[in-house]
């Protein structure tokens, strides 16, 4: 069953600071070799390097810069067949400043132009399997079809009566009480620690139990850096650790652990079992530098792990 990751792919541009200026202050970068990223891009790279069958949807300008990520996704084993071109869109790139073991990143904006699903592409996305996206893009989702246009959460409705399921990456943003129609009936919710905070108002995930059962969403997780992550279904808490490793570049940490949990589940692994491999993937990631640090194989993260564990 193929995995279809619709989102961002970029070309992110590295530079280190021995500190992140103040407001009227200055400051000196050095640059470091750009990388090509972008979360969901990054995320459907780590699904294909696992071993998934993923497909990866953008809206990108028609520049020599979209042709060499397009290039690039193909390379990485991720499939373009559906993407969306609209000359009028500004180049994608991020600025990423890595400072005191943390990351800063800025994305050029690209507006929020109707990204407009061909038939082909609809006819692809409903059929069974997971979507991993977030609510800036399934905001902008438009399909023709032959009862009228489908958009945005009926359209995100309309996949998930043919078994599409959804995983959102609300990453920092959390959602609002507005965007609870495209997350009703979702399969999993991934926030990290600040977007879930700003979602609730607080840290405490059996807290929203009820949420999550009001809402028929399959599973929440909220992930916590080194930490790990902890999952909730409306009825069990799951918790699993992180493990302890030298940090090389956090950028793509989330990503990871993202992707890595839709190949899981795409293979029926139970909940806790993907839960504990995907932090792994996580982990090994922010040892290496760029957004692909997570690429690998399933076998290379499961050694790694136990090399981890080994007393």
């Amino acid at each position: 069953m193929t995995a279809f990751f619709i989102g961002d792919v970029a070309l992110d541009e590295y530079y280190t600071a021995d500190r992140w200026p103040g407001r009227a202050d200055k400051g000196m970068v050095r640059e470091l070799p750009a990388e090509i990223g972008g979360s969901i891009a990054n995320a459907a790279v780590v699904h294909a390097a696992l071993g998934g069958d993923t497909q990866f949807i953008s809206l990108l300008n028609d520049s020599p810069l979209s042709r060499r990520l397009i290039d690039d996704l193909r390379e990485n084993g991720v499939a373009a067949d559906h993407m969306l071109i609209d000359r009028t869109v500004a180049e994608s790139r991020n600025l990423i400043f890595l400072i005191d073991g943390e990351h800063v990143v800025l994305t050029v904006e690209m507006g929020e132009q109707p990204m407009w699903l061909s038939p082909a592409t609809l006819a692809a996305l409903r059929q069974p399997g997971f979507l991993y996206t977030t609510l800036y893009r399934v905001r902008r989702l438009h399909a023709q079809t032959g009862g009228g246009a489908l958009k945005q959460a009926d359209l995100v409705a309309d996949l998930r009566r043919h078994d599409r399921r959804a995983i959102f990456d609300l990453d920092v943003g959390g959602c609002t009480s507005e965007d609870l129609p495209y997350l009703k009936g979702a399969a999993v919710v991934i926030f990290n620690q600040v977007g879930f905070r700003a979602a609730f108002g607080h840290d405490d995930l059996s807290r929203i139990a009820g949420w999550i059962r009001d809402h028929e969403i399959g599973w929440v997780v909220r992930t916590l850096a080194a930490e790990g992550a902890e999952a909730h279904n409306g009825e069990t808490r799951l918790q699993a650790a992180g493990y302890p490793v030298d940090v090389v570049d956090v950028t793509g940490a989330g990503d990871t652990f993202g992707g890595a949990l839709t190949w899981c589940l795409a293979q029926g692994q139970p909940f806790a079992e993907a839960l504990d491999f995907s932090i792994a993937a996580a982990s090994r990631s922010v040892t290496i530098h760029g957004p692909r640090g997570g690429k690998a194989g399933a076998e290379a993260i499961r050694a790694w792990r136990e090399e981890m564990r080994a007393p």
